[in-house]
This record gives structure tokens, sequence and C-alpha cells, in this order.
């Protein structure tokens, strides 16, 4: 362990507080933090002198530096636990009951539901199907992916196809839906992302970089000035939305006047290609089974590094979501040409040279280990035989890829300790862990969930702190998923408490 040295900052006049017999990881004893408005101001051994300020007994509860969560759909996500959920569903014809039982109780707009996936289904989603639940009212399917949508006819009607197709659409159609899909006045999203964030808090998470496909400058300038300030937002901006950030000289990190600080510009976000479970993920090799294509590329390459150099020399990093080996191999090659800075969002099927290559670049690996677990059965069927080259997080770091983890969210639940508790275990459910050979340490799991990945609070930090009731390095990688939180602290306040 580590041997103890007292250091101590000079503060000025302020606000104190001391957290003291506060547990850090690799520090023997206990030590008292103390913090001054918003900023970490001196670590001590406990009770070597009189705690300023105002004195909060953590008795012995760890403390690491807040958790943030660098992937999420924000909006989404808080609209999402207000939909009808048929994730459950594991046939088309399962979930058109589900649909037709929630019919009972609408009342009137779109009927909308999430969470379906229909890769391993005997039966396919079509129009019909859910006619026969709701055949005046549009239904709208969203999958658990957000890369399909499934219609009935009536809301196909409403968004522009004919009464024949087949109801089920893919990418930009699916993006396209969805973005006219939120017709949620502001006020009740709004709340709505309120008690999502209010949530999150309670789980240590400090900060998002959020992917909404929206320009989401303005939403979160509203929402923090209403008083939503439990989280730190870093905004998404995607390609129709380019032009203006450039023109408006946002650059990634700047800080967003009126937001309490709390809100920066994040980076340029791009789709390049779909998913697994739509089968849309752009592979070199074919799809196994009844879908053997090789999925779909949404941008060129020219066009790819065309926005990226644009992007990257306005001073905006890059996000590129690319998911197949061959997407994610043309995404690399776009961060050679285009110079830029930042990450692969998702990374899910390599070729083995392109994590050497992606390290030589420097771009982050932003990775989703809870998609693993939700994915295992559909990458067994569909990758058949590339699975050892799948959610690869050891390969990454042992490459010297830095990780990022996020959610996905609504993809997956806005909790950092289930993609920890996934990362660690690579199992869930009582299952056998799967591809165990790409599994990481929770030393390693928990820094790829806090910025910079110190999982120590350090003097002249800002204090943005999680509490945690148990040793996140020494609790059961099952029980990481459940991890009890005492305390979040965001910018010196406290965003949740349960001392």
């Amino acid at each position: 362990m580590t041997a103890f040295r007292l250091r101590a900052a000079h503060p000025g006049q302020g606000i104190v507080q001391t957290l003291t017999r506060a547990r850090l990881i690799d520090l023997d004893g206990l030590v008292d933090i103390e913090v001054t408005d918003a900023v970490i101001t001196d670590i001590r051994p406990s009770g070597c002198r009189a705690a300023a300020g105002e004195s909060i007994d953590l008795d012995g509860r760890f403390v690491v530096p807040g958790l943030w969560d660098r992937h999420v759909h924000f909006t989404l996500w808080a609209i999402t636990s207000k939909r009808v959920d048929v994730s459950a569903a594991r046939s088309a014809a399962e979930t058109a009951q589900l649909i037709a039982r929630a019919a009972r109780d609408h009342k009137e707009g779109p009927l909308v539901g999430v969470g379906f996936r229909d890769a391993l289904w005997s039966d396919r989603p079509t129009a019909a199907l859910l006619d026969a639940s709701m055949s005046d009212t549009p239904v709208v399917l969203l999958s658990a992916d957000l890369h399909a949508v499934w219609l009935n006819t009536a809301a196909l009607r409403r968004f522009g196809y004919p009464p024949e197709h087949d109801g089920l659409l893919t990418e930009d159609a699916a993006f396209a839906v969805q973005n006219q899909l939120d017709e949620i006045p502001e006020a009740v999203s709004d709340a709505w992302a309120d008690e999502a964030a209010r949530e999150a808090a309670r789980r240590g998470v400090t900060g998002i970089v959020d992917m909404e496909m929206a320009w989401n400058r303005d939403v979160w300038v509203r929402r923090t000035q209403a008083g939503s300030t439990h989280l730190r937002v870093s905004f998404g901006i995607y390609a129709q939305h380019l032009d203006r950030a450039i023109a408006e000289r946002l650059q990634t990190g700047f800080v967003i006047p009126h937001t309490h600080g709390l809100l920066t510009v994040g980076p340029f976000k791009v789709i390049t290609d779909g998913s697994l479970n739509a089968r849309t993920a752009y592979c070199d090799d074919p799809y196994a089974g009844r879908d053997a294509g090789h999925g779909i590329l949404n941008v060129a390459p020219d066009d790819l590094t065309d926005l990226m150099s644009r992007s990257s020399n306005a001073g905006i990093d890059c996000a590129v979501h690319a998911i197949g080996d061959h997407a994610n191999a043309l995404a690399l090659d776009a961060y050679a040409r285009s110079g830029a800075r930042g990450s692969i969002e998702h990374a899910q099927l390599m070729r083995p040279h392109d994590i050497a290559r992606m390290a030589r670049l420097g771009v982050l690996a932003s990775v989703q280990p809870e998609h693993a677990m939700d994915d295992r059965e559909i990458a067994d069927a569909y990758w058949r035989g590339r699975t050892e080259r799948a959610f690869m997080l050891r390969s990454f770091l042992a490459a010297g890829v830095p990780l990022a983890f996020g959610s996905d969210a609504p993809v997956a639940q806005l909790d950092p300790w289930a993609a920890i508790a996934a990362a660690v275990s690579r199992s869930r459910d009582g299952k056998a862990p799967w591809q165990e050979q790409e599994a990481i340490s929770a030393r390693e799991a928990l820094a790829a969930s806090i910025p910079g990945g110190s999982l120590a609070p350090r003097i002249g930090a800002t204090a943005d702190l999680a509490l945690l009731e148990r040793d996140p390095l020494a609790t059961d990688p099952e029980h990481l998923r459940t991890m009890p939180v005492g305390g979040t602290i965001l910018n010196g306040r406290w965003t949740h408490s349960a001392l």
C-alpha cells in the first residue's frame, strides 16, 4: 500500500466542509478530505487536526472521483421509461401481443414501444402484425440498439411510406422517424430528464457525454438555467449541425456561459455503419444465416475524411461510430488521413492489426461492456467464427489503447456499475463468462469510468466525488452491479446522499 504523505493547499475564504474518516484506494488508514467551495484543498490523516467547516463523518466509506458515462442519448433515455417496454418479447408475435395489451390503456397520439431485438426471432416484424393490435393509431417500436424502427400501417402513412411497405426501417430512415417522433413538450421532457439526472447521481455519476441527435447546446442551457444541475454534460455535434458549430467557434472542451460551469462542448459525432442486432454493422465477412449481407456503410470514406478534417481544423474532436471490422478499419483510415483526435464509439468487431494501429494513432476506444452481455447470442449466431475479435477489452489495453466506458443509454441502462461488472466478469444472469480472455480487472474497469483514470481524489482537483459502501476492487464481480453509493458530490455540492 502507498504510504501517506501530508499535503495541503492554501485556500482563500470560502465555504468549507470536511469529509472525515474516508478511505482511498491504495492508501492505508483513514483520511479527512477538506473541500473549500468546489475544490479539494487538503487530504490528511484522519483526526490529525480539527475538521474545518461542516464535518461529515464517512465512517470508512471509499471515496473515488465521480464517474462518467461517455456515451448516452439522454433525452431518449429519459423518455424511454415512459414508453412501452417490449424488451422481454422473444418473437414478433409476442411483441404484437404486448402492444395489444398496452393499446387498452392508450389514449392519444402514437403508441411507442422500445427495446425489441429481432435478430434471433423465428418470425419477422411486419406492419400487418402490429395492425392486428392497433390499425387506426400509429404504432412505432424502437429497437434496443436504436438502429431500427418497426411501424404499423398507420405509422407508415404518418411518416410518408406506402402502405405496402413491410414496416421495418433501419439506419437513416429509422433515425429520421425517431427525430420526428419526439413531439413531447419541452417542459415535460426536461422534467423527465431532471429525474433521470438525479437517478444517475444516485449511482455515483457526475458527468455524461450526451450523443443525442439534436442541437444539444440549447437544450442543456435551458435545463441548467432551470435548475437541473446534477450532472456535468459534454454535448456531441452531428453533421447537420457542424457548420453552425464552426460558425459559432465552438471547440471541444469550451465551457458554455451561464450554465454554472457544467456544460461543455463535446465531440463531432458521425455514424459510419449500423449495428449488430440490425445486421447493418459493416463487416469484412458476410453475416451468417438468413441475412448474408456485409452490412451498411452510412458515410463514404472520402466524405468521412472530409468531415473529420473540417471538424478537427475547427478544434472539435471526433467521435466516430464504428461497429463492424470493416467500418472500424475505414474509421482509422480517416483518422490517419485527417490527423483528427478523438475516439471510435463502440469498436465491437476489430481486425487484430487495427488495434495496434488505433494505439499508434492515439484513438480512444469508447466502449459499452454491457452490450457484450446483451448481444452475446446474436454475435455467436451472426459473427460465427469471429467472436474472439468481438468486444475486446483486454486486447485494447494490452496494445496501449485507452478505454472509456459508457452505456449508450437507452441501449443499456445508465449505470456505470453495470458496465464495470460486465467488463470484469464477462457474464450476467448466471451465465458462463463469454470470451473470458477479454475480461479486465476491477481496477482497470473503474479507471475506464473516471476521466483521467486516477482512482483517488487529488488536492487541487474539483470536488466531483462518489462515496462507496464497499471496496470496489475487493467486491465480487456480480455484486459490482449493485454497488451501494452512499453519496455523490458535484462541484462541491451534494447531488445524492444516503448517509
